[in-house]
């Protein structure tokens, strides 16, 4: 494992992180603890130090799950969770220090921690960036010492240059895969400036790099992949980076190609992230112990060329830059 500087947190932390928005197995199962401890031990025997959760990911069972199996080892590991989703309806208005200050408590009970390292903003609606009062209220539970940092998880790069206006903001998390290539523009340079940590999310594109899917695929009913594909329930950009599925494919197939030797593509793919010295951290999910295990073989091959990159970055300029790059 490689450790990056996670921005002006000072965080010393695992380059392959850990999302947990599946910790307790596939979508539209049960949550299954036995699972969901096999799977955050794995990654901590590994390196990983580093474990992303949010209130809303199982009603709060992957929190429970993350503090658990954190207190239960011996070494530094870094939690970071997220608020706000569970605002209903969720727009600006619902979000009042108040309701904020009990999401935050509410969390450190369910993982049975004093403090939290970060907490995230989770996706607030974009005005929500423009109320200050917000952002200041967070410095109150640091001096409370209820969290260590406060952070953002956006949905788009205007979101994340506008929160980092915020001197109290310490790192962003953002979608940035292979298939979603806009943040490395502006605003990887204004971060940098800042010393932000960037926290990469979505890294395989729901799956899509992988490369194990194909026509025939078919999604659970309780499957972001199966209901959200138009931005029916939430954000577009969540599901497949916001890639119609058919033409995702269509790239993913030259990706392949690209790659002949192998018939994993997410270590690849997660190698790409990696060449970008500004990220942080990426925090693929898991289901299952072998998820963990494959991302971490990222370890395992040659060093992506300038010319592999290149040709990567062709294929997203050929096939995904025309119809998503300008959304988010």
């Amino acid at each position: 494992m490689n450790y990056r500087k996670l921005g002006k947190t000072n965080f010393n932390i695992s380059e392959i992180s850990l999302g947990t928005w599946q910790v307790g197995g596939k979508w539209g199962s049960a949550f299954d603890n036995k699972t969901a401890d096999e799977l955050l031990n794995t990654a901590i025997d590994n390196g990983v130090n580093f474990i992303d959760t949010a209130d809303v990911y199982e009603n709060g069972l992957s929190e429970t799950a993350v503090g658990r199996v954190v207190r239960s080892r011996s070494e530094r590991i870094y939690v970071a969770t997220k608020c706000g989703r569970h605002i209903n309806p969720h727009v600006s208005e619902g979000y009042q220090p108040k309701v904020l200050q009990k999401f935050v408590e509410d969390s450190l009970k369910r993982m049975g921690l004093e403090t939290l390292d970060l907490i995230q903003l989770h996706c607030p609606p974009t005005e929500v960036f423009y109320r200050p009062e917000i952002f200041e209220m967070f410095d109150r539970l640091k001096d409370q010492g209820k969290i260590l940092n406060l952070g953002v998880s956006v949905e788009k790069v205007e979101e994340a240059l506008k929160a980092i206006e915020y001197s109290n903001v310490t790192t962003v998390q953002i979608i940035f895969n292979l298939f979603r290539q806009r943040p490395s523009q502006l605003f990887f340079a204004e971060a940098r400036k800042k010393d932000i940590g960037i926290i990469a999310r979505v890294p395989l594109a729901s799956g899509l790099l992988t490369g194990k899917f194909d026509a025939k695929t078919t999604f659970d009913a309780q499957d972001h992949r199966n209901f959200n594909r138009n931005g029916d329930a939430f954000d577009k950009g969540e599901t497949f980076s916001g890639i119609d599925y058919e033409l995702a494919l269509k790239a993913v197939e030259k990706l392949k190609a690209l790659f002949p030797e192998t018939t994993n593509l997410a270590p690849i793919a997660l190698q790409w992230i990696l060449s970008f010295e500004d990220i942080s951290c990426i925090i693929p999910g898991a289901s299952t112990k072998n998820h963990v295990l494959s991302n971490l073989s990222v370890y395992d091959l040659p060093k992506l060329t300038p010319e592999k990159i290149s040709a990567m970055n062709a294929i997203y300029e050929e096939y995904i830059k025309p119809s998503v790059h300008h959304l988010w």
